[in-house]
């Protein structure tokens, strides 16, 4: 080969993921696609006086990373709001929250993110009266870590007219108090949507999540300078940890639009797949919608061939959906489709050749989704639909197989786990039977059973550290029996967040490898993964990030 490259790399400690050269030293790209993998040797003679050289420093080179569960357009506009995270106790609370009150005194409602559940006291279900101790005089929320809980004071509820309670969707609920009145824990979007509205985005972040339609009334041109600017420093967020690649969570056409706007401007770093949000309350005449959205957006870095759908709620608020009831209580969780109308909904989505995606955390809300993708595959006939399941934080035993049989895939986030380093080993323990334990978060085992195994952040719901997904899947916490052990090799976790993932979105052809004519998708870190200890790889990240050949962030 005599052309000069565009772009060297240099000194790296290459994982390809590709079996007929799975290490290398370095690579050349050209024209936004790698035109050769080998020696820093062979690499730097391809190097002129034009091309941008980056020495790796001997730190792992590897395709960039694909996060395949994130709600972007809602962690980009939450990098501007208050972070509750870690914050226990009024002592903690009350300055945090009081400080950006000064900061935004005319706001309409402050918002706080990152809410423990446990917030003020092991045990203590967090009220409207907590949070009026916290902020009596103007209107506060603060949306739980994983986003199925707003908490509201008496101002906020009064202000969104919830206060009296009101009508909410299937899945969703207005928790009253003996008094007849809200007690300020709204769970689930049907609940919490008209506190979104106030906040400063207006709710349009989390649109395509809470309605799956557009925003009511449209952005001005002012609310849509300011959303898009917001998606503009998520996306460098996401593209300052080695990430190339977002599979989005919600959709509606508002995100389509901004996207599609940052795009023509030279300005999306991370090729974005969103998807046709599907709700219980909608008719299958809808999918109509989801076929003008995929046909609208079909391009290199911007498309859309996916339906996401929500089976239950969370295991926390006791809203995922269970097989039998929760320990010491009569309650088994909420179901956000009836089977039937869940059915139905996969038929006519894989009928019209989407991909599926559903959130089921409970065990019998992993047990209706498989059943589900059932009824599609007898219906439609079987096909390479590559189906998804996300979260499956419970599994009974008797579904294990039904993954394989069906070929579904298990969509997992090991920083969930109660094993994953971040949130409190005993938050969900108490929640779960302990015959529920050793198949929770059960990736390896999924793994073990010969299934395609996929991981992500859910950033917002935790922090986008591709390494601290990394660290909770090779070096988890370890827990006592019956708990199962899901620890994950290197190679296997980082298949699973670059190569698998590019199968998973049906890019397997031309992303995930290190390989000559594979776009230039690709991730240097500022160290050698292998020659880290598993429980510090959290240590690392990013040092340059390349997007179709062009550089996207570099430390």
């Amino acid at each position: 080969m005599t052309d000069t490259a565009d772009l060297v790399i240099l000194n790296g400690s290459l994982l390809t993921f590709d079996d007929t050269m799975p290490r290398a030293q370095a690579l050349a790209v050209r024209d936004g696609v790698i035109v050769a993998v080998g020696t820093t040797s062979e690499i730097r003679a391809l190097a002129g006086h034009g091309t941008r050289v980056i020495d790796a420093a001997g730190g792992t080179v590897m395709p960039g990373i694909i996060d395949s569960h994130v709600h972007l357009f809602g962690g980009s506009v939450e990098l501007g709001y208050l972070d509750l995270g870690g914050l226990q106790g009024d002592d903690a609370v009350i300055p945090a929250v009081r400080a950006r009150s000064a900061e935004e005194p005319d706001a309409p409602l402050l918002f706080g993110v990152q809410a423990d559940y446990a917030m003020f006291g092991e045990g203590h279900r967090t009220t409207r009266h907590d949070l009026d101790r916290v902020m009596p005089d103007r209107p506060f929320a603060m949306f739980a870590a994983d986003h199925h809980t707003i908490w509201a004071n008496t101002r906020a509820l009064e202000a969104a007219g919830l206060l009296q309670g009101g009508a909410t969707e299937p899945g969703s609920e207005i928790v009253m108090g003996e008094d007849g009145l809200a007690e300020g824990e709204l769970r689930e979007p049907g609940a919490y949507a008209r506190v979104l509205a106030m906040t400063p985005h207006g709710g349009r972040d989390l649109a395509g999540l809470v309605t799956g339609k557009d925003p009511v009334p449209a952005a001005s041109v002012a609310e849509r300078g300011r959303d898009l600017d917001a998606l503009r420093r998520g996306l460098a967020h996401c593209a300052s940890y080695g990430i190339t690649g977002l599979h989005n969570m919600d959709g509606n056409f508002y995100t389509m639009e901004l996207l599609a706007e940052l795009e023509a401007n030279g300005e999306l770093p991370c090729r974005t797949e969103v998807p046709f949000h599907f709700k219980a309350v909608d008719g299958l005449d809808r999918f109509a919608e989801a076929e003008e959205m995929r046909s609208r957006w079909a391009s290199d870095r911007l498309w859309c061939n996916r339906v996401k759908m929500f089976m239950d709620g969370v295991i926390e608020s006791r809203t995922a959906l269970m097989l039998r009831p929760y320990p010491g209580s009569d309650l088994s969780g909420d179901a956000v489709f009836t089977p039937e109308a869940f059915n139905s909904a996969c038929v006519e989505a894989d009928a019209r050749g989407f991909q599926i995606a559903t959130h089921a955390i409970g065990d019998l809300a992993v047990r209706r989704t498989l059943e589900g993708y059932a009824a599609a595959r007898e219906a439609n006939g079987a096909r390479d639909a590559r189906h998804r399941v996300e979260h499956i934080e419970t599994l009974d035993p008797a579904d294990l197989p039904r993954f394989r049989e069906l070929g579904v895939v298990a969509s997992y986030q090991p920083g969930h786990a109660p094993f994953g380093h971040i949130f409190p080993l005993e938050a969900l323990g108490p929640h779960l039977h302990e015959d529920q334990k050793p198949l929770a978060y059960a990736w390896q085992t999924l793994r073990e059973a010969g299934n395609p195994v996929c991981f992500s952040t859910d950033w917002p719901v935790i922090k986008l550290d591709p390494m601290a997904t990394l660290r909770a899947a090779i070096a988890p916490v370890a827990m006592p029996a019956p708990w199962g052990d899901q620890r994950q090799s290197l190679m296997d976790a980082l298949r699973s967040m670059t190569a698998d993932n590019a199968w998973l979105e049906f890019s397997e052809a031309r992303k995930g490898r290190l390989h000559p004519g594979m776009v230039a998708d690709i991730a240097v870190l500022r160290e050698d993964l292998e020659a880290m200890e598993p429980d510090t790889v959290e240590q690392t990240g990013a040092a340059v990030t390349i997007c179709g050949g062009e550089v996207t962030f570099a430390a």
